[in-house]
């Protein structure tokens, strides 16, 4: 049987999990289980980081010091094992952009969130590349995408309401700017230049100052 995009075989069964049967008693994973998954999850989220979603799997049981069956149990599909690492980033980041946007001035918080963002995208080669993604991702990594949307209008919202952002920025105007600043974050990550980023981040900035008057582009 054929599983996920990458088409690897499930095993069929969790020996993780003691199951008495037909009377669904379920009994807590044990500690061996426990710590396997807490292992793969970390080489795994370093590869990712790393090397981005391309990675070989077995590089990551290696690293976590498992077989590739304790890893298949685990997770069989490297979707799901994708999945299961950036839902974690994506929650931390969802959590520090909502403080940011809530906390301070809506200037700063705007800067500081987009600032947040690119440093978190040049150290995470795998959440420069879902984040970019449009189609072609799983469910669950669009759905924590989705989740920043309403930090970002909020953010943009309150810099409209106080008068610190340019004429006719929107939401998707900032979730863009992300995308290709995010590139240049990562391109700076491989050359050792995080200079790279914070110039083209600044530049950024000048040019979302309410000084702008002239109208964007538009239907």
């Amino acid at each position: 049987m054929r599983s996920g995009r990458y088409g690897w075989s499930s095993l069929g069964y969790d020996p993780d999990m003691d199951k008495v049967a037909e009377g669904a008693v379920v009994r807590a994973p044990r500690s061996d289980a426990v710590r396997n998954r807490a292992s793969i999850l970390k080489a795994a989220s370093h590869a990712f980081a790393t090397q981005g979603s391309g990675v070989d799997v077995r590089e990551i049981a290696r690293s976590a010091g498992v077989g590739m069956g304790t890893l298949y149990r685990h997770f069989p599909t490297k979707d799901l094992l994708l999945e299961t690492v950036l839902r974690e980033h994506f929650a931390e980041w969802t959590r520090t952009a909502w403080d940011a946007a809530t906390d301070q001035d809506p200037a700063e918080a705007l800067s500081a969130f987009l600032y947040d963002a690119l440093e978190r995208q040049a150290n995470h080669r795998a959440l420069v590349e879902q984040f970019a993604e449009t189609w072609d991702t799983t469910e669950g990594i669009a759905t924590c995408r989705r989740e920043l949307h309403p930090v970002i209008d909020g953010l943009v919202a309150r810099c409209h309401d106080a008068g610190v952002l340019r004429p006719g920025v929107t939401g998707e105007d900032i979730s863009l700017l992300l995308v290709g600043l995010g590139r240049i974050a990562q391109l700076a990550s491989v050359q050792g230049d995080p200079l790279l980023w914070r110039r083209a981040l600044q530049i950024a900035l000048d040019g979302l100052q309410p000084i702008h008057r002239e109208e964007l582009p538009s239907d």
